[in-house]
């Protein structure tokens, strides 16, 4: 039992493990006018009469509790619940850590393998190059093959871009890609599928608009044009080449084509040949600029107007 007098008040403590007995006496009174207060089931340490922080939840008590807790204490459940409770929630969140990881690997793996199909790939672009040839010669696309590729590429064999595709490739026979030809010009190129070769023919297109790079292709055609046993191009192959190449933008393209037709030349050279590219940048459509001993006098002849 302990007392302690406190202002005009004697405050009496008597109690067992867990329980106490308090007995409040003004001091200047007598024992029968003694104010007791018995409190049962009082439990000290962990008690619903406690609020957070460990102060009484009894009105006008301002003094903490000692407590040997070091946690915030859970008053919505017991210890036992507490810690199952707690491992819940590690779960969950171990669990929600995990698919988030998951999902970020997937949206990771998406982008690396979008990434590998947008980069250029040698073996896709090899595979794709068997697609056109046969069994009996796999390092060569022939004719068949390259009617084939015209019509999965959207364009006819006879339009000029294929010609463009030709020089990039660095093709040697009119009508046939070699394997080294083709991994040459894709690789340049950057493709590996048809969709990206499609991708590609407006710039092809463009290369056209060049001079520079014009006047190669134009030269190009030439060689990979003519017949590989003559040393000339013959006139049917040259008339057509020429309309090809010049056709469209040569206002005197016609004429001289008529000129071709009735002149005694069976082949053009290919002095001659480039001599014609310079005649169509150089000369006026009316021919006055036109001299016959001059660098252009390509046949030396006068083209019919």
């Amino acid at each position: 039992m302990t007392k302690v007098l406190r202002g005009s008040r004697l405050v009496t403590y008597a109690g067992t493990s867990g329980h106490a007995e308090v007995t409040v006496a003004h001091a200047n009174t007598t024992n029968s006018s003694c104010l007791q207060y018995s409190f049962r089931n009082l439990t000290l340490v962990e008690s619903s009469s406690l609020l957070p922080g460990g102060r009484s939840s009894h009105p006008g008590s301002n003094q903490p509790l000692l407590c040997n807790h070091t946690q915030p204490l859970d008053f919505r459940m017991g210890p036992q619940r507490r810690r199952r409770a707690d491992n819940h929630d590690d779960d969950a969140i171990g669990a929600s850590k995990r698919l988030r990881a998951a999902h970020l690997g997937s949206k990771k793996a998406a982008f690396n393998s979008e990434s590998n199909m947008l980069s250029f790939s040698e073996k896709r672009c090899l595979a794709l190059f068997q697609e056109y040839t046969s069994v009996d010669d796999p390092k060569m696309m022939g004719p068949e093959g390259m009617e084939k590729f015209c019509e999965d590429i959207g364009v006819e064999p006879e339009n000029i871009v294929m010609l463009v595709l030709a020089w990039k490739m660095g093709a040697k026979h009119m009508g046939f890609f070699s394997e080294e030809e083709w991994l040459h010009g894709l690789t340049s190129l950057q493709c590996d599928s048809i969709q990206k070769i499609q991708g590609k023919l407006d710039y092809l297109r463009s290369l056209l608009n060049d001079q520079n790079q014009f006047k190669s292709i134009y030269r190009y055609a030439y060689d990979f044009a003519r017949d590989k046993d003559q040393r000339s191009m013959d006139m049917a192959t040259a008339k057509a080449m020429l309309q090809l190449l010049l056709g469209k933008h040569w206002p005197l393209c016609a004429s001289f084509h008529q000129f071709l037709e009735q002149s005694k030349y069976r082949v053009i050279n290919k002095d001659q040949w480039c001599n014609v590219l310079e005649f169509s940048r150089t000369i006026k459509p009316d021919l006055s600029n036109y001299d016959e001993d001059g660098a252009c006098g390509i046949f030396s002849m006068v083209l019919p107007y």
